[in-house]
């Protein structure tokens, strides 16, 4: 028996034709599209061009490794809850030449802080001809009338300057602030501008001996 030829392609059922097969290819094509613009690019490069890895998901694998760092110091949390709103407060302080019979060339002026609370601060010397002529002392301690033990003092910074800016979270309860002395011959003003979780000291209490005020709020202008 001879042996039997196979039937051409046009005539073989089981062969795929030309058309078919390159439909195939252009589906395989599209679809290797879509991996790398809907998978492969959200999951390993932070590109999502088709928005699918949103949707999906993918592209949060893209995120870097997670490192828990230190929440606080000393275990104390890094954010701490107040009761109250915060405020802003701005105050001018007077000082007398150096050399004032009534010693108005220094003054201590403070404000109670509670632990943990945070106090931000700006003030600078208005009038003062020589920067280093202005000497501070930034520090903080608890009540004397309320302590129930040895009184706890705190030193923050000490110097001599026209200005200085910073924060503060407070590491006692207690009052906080600045002593300042004029050392020049000219008066001075020194303008406070404080923000955070804070009380005033009354006028004549320890801390505020001199009855510094606040300043008034100017309107808004219309």
């Amino acid at each position: 028996m001879s042996e039997s030829k196979p039937l051409p392609d046009a005539l073989n059922p089981t062969s795929p034709s030309k058309g078919t097969l390159l439909l195939s290819v252009m589906a395989a094509a599209a679809t290797a599209v879509v991996i790398v613009f809907g998978a492969v690019l959200p999951a390993e490069y932070n590109q999502d061009p088709l928005g699918l890895g949103r949707a999906t998901g993918l592209s949060r694998l893209w995120a870097p490794k997670e490192e828990i760092v230190a929440t606080g110091t000393a275990g104390a949390p890094a954010a701490v809850r107040q009761s109250s709103t915060f405020r802003t407060d701005t105050f001018e302080i007077p000082l007398a030449a150096n050399g004032d019979e009534a010693r108005g060339n220094a003054l201590e002026f403070k404000v109670r802080v509670p632990k943990g609370a945070t106090l931000v601060y700006s003030w600078e010397a208005v009038g003062l001809p020589v920067p280093e002529d202005l000497m501070f002392d930034f520090h903080g301690h608890t009540v004397a009338a309320e302590a129930t033990g040895a009184v706890k003092v705190a030193d923050y910074e000490k110097g001599s300057g026209a200005q200085a800016h910073g924060s503060l979270v407070a590491p006692i309860d207690g009052i906080h602030g600045w002593y300042f002395r004029n050392r020049s011959d000219k008066p001075i003003k020194v303008r406070v501008t404080l923000s955070g979780f804070y009380q005033l000291v009354p006028a004549g209490e320890e801390g505020n001996l001199a009855r510094i005020e606040p300043q008034a709020t100017q309107p808004a202008a219309s």
